[in-house]
């Protein structure tokens, strides 16, 4: 595993638990707006598995749960071993993801080794390559998203939206291809120097835009946010 970052305690990323978060180096998308731009080129001191586990067993107490974030963690080839030794112990595990490797998704959640997934939209199918910033093959998107409703296991889907690359129509379109699923939330952009397309590039929607887009696409989810 290329683990290259840590965050030791987390309350939010794992809905109603105490996790530590992992973040994987490298992806095979080119989002203009991702903030790990250093994670994204696989730059960073990687962690070892040893000093991964002697941590969290040491913390075991207070940790419930694992996040493995990135990057994207589905490129590592260690994965399914990683997350096996995190259930053995006990742990939690929940999985960020583009959704670009159906298949790994669906051998996962197969073998009961997540208990959460959270799966980023990136934009409506048809400005997907715009927004994800390489050439794309939609239908591996679509299987995704269908293996992952079609699951028992907690997820959520989730945007990062900001005006220059995605408009308020966009916005709805994700929602109606996605209405019926159990979460969808809607993360406005915040800039700062770690973004992959540099600093004062991108800006994000304003408070009352966003206040009717929650009016609008709130009853499409049994929960809708906007963070």
């Amino acid at each position: 595993m290329n683990i290259l970052g840590q965050q030791k305690s987390s309350f939010i990323d794992y809905p109603n638990k105490i996790s530590t978060v992992y973040f994987t180096g490298g992806c095979n998308f080119k989002c203009p707006y991702c903030h790990n731009k250093d994670l994204v080129n696989s730059i960073g001191t990687k962690f070892s598995e040893d000093e991964i586990f002697s941590f969290l067993l040491k913390r075991k107490k207070f940790i419930d749960a694992v996040c493995i974030s990135g990057g994207e963690p589905t490129l590592q080839k260690d994965l399914y071993k990683f997350i096996s030794k995190l259930k053995s112990e006990g742990f939690f595990v929940k999985l960020d993801t583009n959704g670009y490797s159906p298949d790994i998704l669906e051998s996962l959640i197969k073998d009961e080794m997540l208990d959460y997934i959270a799966m980023d939209i990136k934009g409506p199918l048809y400005a997907y390559e715009k927004i994800a910033g390489v050439k794309i093959d939609v239908n591996l998107i679509k299987k995704s998203i269908d293996i992952i409703k079609g699951s028992n296991i907690d997820y959520e889907f989730r945007t990062t939206i900001c005006r220059e690359l995605i408009t308020i129509k966009d916005i709805v379109d994700i929602a109606n291809m996605l209405k019926g699923s159990k979460s969808y939330f809607l993360q406005n952009f915040r800039d700062g120097d770690t973004v992959l397309y540099g600093k004062n590039c991108l800006t994000p929607y304003d408070k009352e835009e966003l206040e009717e887009l929650e009016a609008i696409l709130k009853d499409y989810f049994e929960l809708f946010r906007i963070k």
